[in-house]
C-alpha cells in the first residue's frame, strides 16, 4: 500500500517574532493551563476543538498558545493534539473488548474529523495504517470448537 496517498510529509514552520516575546515564565504558565486543558480534560476529543477556543479556555491569544506549543514542544498544535488523538486510538485498537469497531468509528471517537487524516497521523506517528496496528495487536478471534459427537454402541 503506497503511503503517498495520505500525504505524509513534514511541514515547515515559519520563524515567528512574537515567538521570542513571551516570557519564559509566561510560558510556563500557558504550558501548564494547555496541557491540563487538552490533556486532563481530554478536549483533544473533541473534532470541532480549535486552537482559537484552546486561547480563549487559557485566557490568551492563539499567537502565544502557537508560540508556547512550538518552543516548548517543538510542535504545532495538530500534531501536539493528534499525538494524544493517535495514543488514544491505540488504547482502544489494542482492547480485546473494542475489537468490533471499525476504524472509521475508532478515528470518530478520538477526534478526526475524517478517515484519511486519522490514517495519515497514525501511519506518521506509529509507522503501519490502523487496520494494520489492528490485525497485528489482538489475536485472531477463535472459533468454538465442534462439539464432538457421541458415538452410538450397540447393545452387548
Amino acid at each position: 500500500m503506497a503511503m503517498a496517498k495520505y500525504n505524509i510529509t513534514a511541514k515547515k514552520e515559519k520563524d515567528a517574532a512574537y515567538r521570542n516575546m513571551v516570557s519564559p515564565a509566561l510560558m510556563d504558565l500557558l504550558q501548564a493551563k494547555i496541557h491540563k486543558v487538552i490533556v486532563d480534560e481530554r478536549k483533544f476529543l473533541d473534532k470541532d476543538y480549535s486552537i482559537d477556543k484552546l486561547a480563549k479556555d487559557v485566557g490568551t491569544n492563539t499567537r502565544y498558545v502557537s508560540a508556547v506549543i512550538s518552543v516548548r514542544l517543538n510542535e504545532n498544535y495538530s500534531s501536539y493534539v493528534n499525538k494524544y488523538r493517535i495514543e488514544e486510538a491505540v488504547r482502544i485498537l489494542s482492547n480485546e473488548e473494542n475489537r468490533r469497531l471499525s476504524i472509521i468509528d475508532v478515528s470518530d471517537m478520538v477526534g478526526f474529523s475524517n478517515r484519511q487524516s486519522f490514517y495519515a497521523w497514525f501511519y506518521r506517528l506509529k509507522g503501519i495504517t490502523p487496520r494494520q496496528f489492528k490485525i497485528q495487536t489482538l489475536p485472531p478471534k477463535e472459533k468454538p470448537k465442534p462439539k464432538a459427537k457421541k458415538k452410538k454402541y450397540g447393545k452387548y
